[in-house]
């Protein structure tokens, strides 16, 4: 944990906005509920409202993402309340938040709003000092290419010191994907097997069985490889492919995955397979003739001694069969096939299987002897079932991390730039997206691309 001082009051600006009122707002509920949120709120946003009007806002956003409120928790989270309405541009608005602050010194800010906006915001608090002492909470995505999460960082090193910048990726603070750095450094049975001499590929899927609910304007600006793989999966992976760190903290781990990204061989348009579900162009603020992907496939090499040769598979995708996030570890065959029943069998001896998503789970698969004189097996798995219906949400326990100056969950300056240096190359020079049909797994060619090593393993979820 931290031991830097904790903040003494949160702004958030782009109160008024959609993410406020889905994550931030329940989120915060979430933070008083467990004591750990009990400084001045300050809402920024432009849209002719008034404090009434905010506290109405969080009261219904509460309400709809809560089963059982505690409206003696909401009323303190009402009373913590304050709201600046005024342009980003118009320094005018800056001065009035300096005032509303009165005298806390040291607020966490959190930039709620489109990237567009960050330069504008970040000049702002900085031309009527509230930079100084303060924290900044960047929402992602950071940058649209490596050029431009340059130009982002230096805008925003030009107020902040790299210390006291959070770059918010909800993704990193869920359970699931913390179980993933615990399991691997909590067990020393992995350590002899998890490289290169016993691994012969890993899988990762991020599954979506819905198209781009109403969003077509974002995700033509986005895409697929932007939005998912470059940040949410190659996060997963460098927490998989990571050298143990050297001691406990937050900036050993941050060290470890950049040295992951740094090691990452640059993708070329043969690594990429991408799709586009047919119907996208239909959306509304879709373009026409789009070739935004919706559907990407990647084969990755981390070019280190750990895992030199051995192919990692992403792939993610918008009305897709199910909705699911599942990593596959798959283990090398035996050297020598002493059962029959081997010879026959796929590749797929030896596993280790983490369900991420929508129930969370950690497998291992094994062939087990069936009953009877011959030496026939068939394939189970040891299964551990790790879902808590109690876990705190992402957004909550960020903030109250920012809040606290605890950085061990967000992502750092260099593993930013490192991770666009892997993709950056294909963000342009790449195939026509491929058109398939929404329900399937994405376009044929994603199975060609993993070739001998697949078939992809396609997440089994049960329905309820």
């Amino acid at each position: 944990m931290s031991d830097a001082v904790a903040s003494d009051a949160f702004v958030f600006f782009g109160a008024t906005g959609d993410l406020a009122r889905k994550m931030i707002f329940p989120s915060l509920y979430g933070m008083v509920l467990h004591g750990e949120l009990d400084v001045p709120v300050i809402g920024v946003a432009y849209s002719q409202w008034g404090l009434e009007d905010l506290a109405a806002r969080a009261r219904e956003a509460v309400t709809d993402a809560v089963d059982d409120v505690d409206e003696k928790v909401l009323d303190r989270l009402v009373g913590l309340l304050h709201y600046v309405d005024g342009d980003y541009n118009d320094p005018a608005t800056f001065e009035t938040l300096k005032r509303e602050l009165d005298d806390h010194r040291r607020p966490t800010h959190y930039l709620a709003i489109p990237p567009s906006l960050f330069s504008t915001v970040i000049r702002g608090l900085a031309a009527v000092g509230l930079n100084r002492d303060a924290r900044i909470v960047v929402e992602k995505p950071f940058g649209r290419d490596l050029a431009s999460a340059r130009e982002l960082d230096a805008v925003v090193k030009s107020a902040f010191p790299e210390d006291h910048v959070f770059r918010i990726d909800h993704f990193l603070g869920k359970e699931e994907i913390m179980n993933l750095l615990y399991f691997r450094f909590a067990n020393s049975f992995l350590e002899p097997v998890w490289n290169r001499n016993h691994i012969a590929s890993v899988q990762i899927t991020v599954a979506e069985d819905f198209g781009v609910a109403g969003r077509g304007g974002f995700y033509e600006s986005a895409g697929a490889l932007r939005d998912v793989i470059e940040n949410h999966m190659f996060q997963m992976v460098a927490l998989l492919a990571m050298e143990a760190p050297a001691y406990q903290g937050y900036s050993a781990v941050h060290s470890g995955k950049a040295n992951v990204f740094k090691a990452m061989r640059p993708l070329t348009s043969e690594d990429l397979v991408r799709g586009q579900f047919t119907g996208y162009r239909d959306e509304a603020g879709v373009a026409a003739d789009s070739d935004v992907e919706t559907f990407a496939a990647v084969r990755l090499f981390i070019d280190s001694w750990r895992w030199a040769g051995v192919p990692w598979y992403l792939r993610t995708g918008k009305n897709l069969p199910v909705t699911a996030h599942e990593v596959f570890v798959e283990f090398k065959k035996p050297p020598q096939a002493l059962f029959d029943d081997a010879v026959a069998l796929h590749n797929r001896h030896n596993y280790l299987r983490f369900r991420l998503k929508p129930d969370s789970e950690i497998a291992l698969g094994a062939r087990v002897k069936t009953p009877g004189e011959e030496f026939q097996g068939e394939q189970r798995e040891l299964l551990v079932a790790t879902h808590s219906p109690d876990v705190r949400q992402p957004y909550e326990r960020l903030l109250g991390d920012a809040i606290q100056g605890d950085r061990a969950l967000f992502t750092v300056e260099d593993s930013v730039e490192a991770a666009w240096m892997a993709v950056d190359a294909v963000l342009t020079d790449h195939d026509p997206a491929i058109e398939y049909a929404p329900g399937t797994w994405g376009p044929e060619e994603a199975d060609r691309l993993i070739g001998a090593d697949g078939p992809w393993r396609n997440p089994n979820i049960k329905e309820a």
